[in-house]
């Protein structure tokens, strides 16, 4: 990667300011051919910022002719040299006044004198090539872009900071130890000396195997953490789930009427509660028989519970429970074979009216699922609703930069293939199998930590991960 890339590293539009990088081994000198300032930014210090003017060299005065120079802005540039720079390389930045057209007009110059467009996700691939991050915390860049939330920012902070790095190369260092016993028993064994005995071996092994397992249940946190929590509204007729919705929102997003069946579509939102995004989706009631249009609605409804991470059963208490209540509960937590079984919150509705069906008489039919009781039209309960959706999908623990989470699917099916390698070396070891298999099993577990890591990583993997990012980071 010896070529000199730029783009445009701030958002497209009107702004303050806009931000111009450049990086690679003739940033510099390329930059301070169209910068006039007071310092030459070949003799600048590193991570200084100078002002001065950018100058356009190809402008021509229309009157006589000739061709000579024009000021493009005012701005400001940064200077980094390698390695102490984002990419590893000489980097330059330059903050211009912001606007699309300048800002384009800028990179133009630059592309002009020789400086080559960068691909999305190109800075954070240098990045990851010249050892600045590894893929795991190359991947963190991608997740604080697009944190939505505190929580989701925080999560994303820590596996940035080296939350998940940190965690996997200390795994890493205890399978390397079990290695290097078994390597030295092995070098040894006919001298009848023994390193290690096999039960401690075995015992090391499942505790690792165990750490591993572990770091593999936050998954669906770091998961739900990213992408948001689905949470789907579900009930019979006029039980109150788009009220519920303009509740939880804190403003009239669904149609609220008391004729049965207003709501015949799926509308979906997004809610910040306490740092957590929740992506909630309100349904037609679920019943049988009706037009076309509720029946269109119906299927609808079943592929957004085929889709949740929680749904929300609510039943009207003002009235007495009837089969179709009972019936959205059995197919919510006894799912056909077609359909996958879903968490359940259990939500009394209309507590704020004279009551027709008692806690009791819906615990008979919920059985262990949590129950929550709410007015959804006096907005009575909903903190105790919104703790039950945190506890349910991210855990009531706060979420911190020091937690190492599993974030996306390739991590995910790495460590697994470690675990999997370890249980099977630890079965090994348990049915005294000769250490040369026991070897083959731990090396292959340090190589699945080692491509989590990015330590070996192929072009096909790196080009799926950063053309993913967006162009200038």
């Amino acid at each position: 990667m010896q070529d000199t890339i730029a783009a445009i590293a701030t958002a497209m539009g009107p702004g303050a300011i806009a931000i111009v990088r450049v990086s690679g081994s003739e940033a510099i000198p390329l930059v301070e051919g169209v910068f006039d300032g007071p310092v030459r930014l070949s003799a600048a210090q590193p991570r200084t910022v100078h002002f001065g003017a950018l100058l356009d060299d190809a402008s021509v005065d229309t009157d006589s002719g000739s061709t000579g120079t024009k000021i493009l802005d005012e701005v400001l540039v940064t200077v980094f040299r390698k390695p102490q720079s984002f990419t590893g390389e000489d980097v330059v930045e330059i903050g211009c006044h912001g606007g699309s057209y300048l800002s384009r007009r800028i990179l133009k110059l630059l592309l002009q004198r020789g400086v080559r467009m960068a691909q999305p996700g190109e800075f954070s691939l240098r990045a990851f090539v010249n050892g600045k991050i590894d893929l795991c915390r190359a991947e963190a860049v991608a997740d604080l872009i697009n944190a939505r939330t505190e929580a989701s920012l925080q999560s994303a902070l820590g596996q940035y900071r080296g939350a998940m790095s940190g965690r996997i190369e200390q795994i890493r260092a205890e399978l390397i130890e079990i290695c290097a016993m078994l390597e030295l028993d092995l070098d040894f064994s006919e001298e009848d000396v023994e390193f290690a005995s096999r039960e401690a071996v075995i015992k090391k092994t499942v505790e690792v195997s165990a750490d591993l397992s572990s770091l593999l249940d936050t998954f669906d946190r770091g998961r739900l953490l990213r992408e948001g929590v689905k949470v789907v509204l579900a009930g019979k007729p006029n039980v109150g789930k788009s009220s519920l919705l303009n509740a939880l929102l804190r403003h009239e997003r669904a149609i609220v009427t008391q004729v049965p069946g207003t709501t015949r579509d799926t509308i979906e939102e997004q809610l910040d509660v306490r740092g957590v995004l929740f992506r909630v989706t309100d349904t037609a009631g679920l019943h049988e028989g009706g037009d076309i249009v509720e029946q269109e609605g119906m299927k609808r409804t079943a592929s957004a519970l085929q889709s949740a991470d929680i749904v929300v059963v609510l039943f009207d208490v003002s009235e007495t429970l009837d089969p179709r209540d009972r019936a959205v509960a059995e197919r919510i937590l006894h799912p056909t074979e077609r359909e996958t079984g879903k968490p359940a919150l259990f939500v009394l509705n209309k507590t704020d009216l004279a009551r027709k069906a008692e806690r009791a008489e819906v615990e008979r039919i919920c059985g262990q699922a949590p129950i929550v009781e709410v007015s959804a039209k006096e907005s009575m309960g909903l903190p105790e609703l919104e703790d039950a959706l945190i506890s349910m999908s991210v855990g009531p623990g706060p979420v911190t930069q020091e937690e190492a989470v599993i974030s996306n699917m390739r991590q995910k099916q790495g460590v697994e293939c470690a675990v999997d390698s370890l249980r099977s070396a630890a079965e090994s070891l348990k049915e005294g199998l000769s250490g040369e298999f026991v070897s083959m099993d731990m090396r292959a577990a340090l190589g699945f930590l080692a491509e989590v890591m990015g330590a070996v990583s192929s072009e096909d993997i790196l080009d799926s991960i950063f053309t993913k990012f967006c162009i200038g980071k």
